[in-house]
């Protein structure tokens, strides 16, 4: 049987939504591991728009679920729907809108909120023993729901040791502030809690090329295929 896999998008666009590279990745990736997807987001509005040529933001507001689907070609679910029993895992990809649209990391750190519908599935997912992936900027989302009900994972956003245009150390910080276990994760690794089930990939967060981060989803994707195949 094919493993099924859901994957939960933040909207379209890196500075104000899901990482559209990753996300693609992630589906071609779970295809090429001989599985089938089912793309989620919150019928929410987004925090902001912005520009991405300039990086400013604009005026206007637009939905998560709405424009998520520009990535998911339509095919996509309200995350309210989603159900674990249905799936073998559960994705995140990155993206600003992790921060932006799930929870409010971004502008609180870790005493943001969560989504509750996000919460509730990430929860879900641990407590039917399913996998949980979480890519570049996707395990704040996780460490903010999996701290609200004091459960405690191994989670990775890259590594203070490697070249990053963001704060790792600052991140994993306040991922321990919530009862986290944090560990470093250069361009080519990923962070398995086998415990947890929950796999890390730094991506985006790092300085890396398109293909290195190609390679560090591909890897990880792999990884979450043989939690679901071994069941341990």
């Amino acid at each position: 049987m094919r493993m099924k896999i859901a994957v939960l998008l933040s909207g379209c666009g890196v500075y104000d939504g899901a990482e559209i590279q990753e996300s693609v990745f992630t589906l071609a990736a779970i295809a090429r591991n001989g599985g089938e997807y089912q793309v989620f987001a919150p019928d929410v509005e987004m925090h902001h728009v912005i520009d991405h040529t300039t990086g400013n933001e604009m005026p206007g507001k637009r939905n998560v679920l709405v424009e998520a689907a520009r990535i998911a070609r339509g095919n996509i679910r309200n995350i309210t729907e989603y159900d674990p029993a249905d799936f073998d895992a559960l994705i995140i990809p990155g993206g600003f809108g992790t921060a932006k649209n799930l929870t409010g990391w971004a502008f609180k750190g870790p005493q943001a909120e969560i989504n509750a519908a996000v919460a509730s599935a990430i929860t879900a997912t641990r407590e039917a023993g399913k996998v949980t992936g979480a890519f570049c900027m996707g395990p704040v989302v996780v460490a903010k729901a999996l701290g609200n009900a004091d459960i405690h994972a191994v989670l990775s956003t890259g590594s203070t040791e490697a070249a990053s245009p963001y704060d790792i150390g600052a991140i994993h910080a306040g991922m321990e502030s919530l009862g986290m276990q944090t560990k470093n994760a250069g361009i080519s690794e990923i962070t398995i809690d086998r415990e947890n089930r929950i796999v890390c990939a730094p991506c985006y967060m790092l300085e890396a090329g398109i293909l290195e981060v190609q390679n560090n989803i591909e890897t990880a994707v792999k990884a979450i295929a043989d939690l679901i195949r071994n069941k341990a």
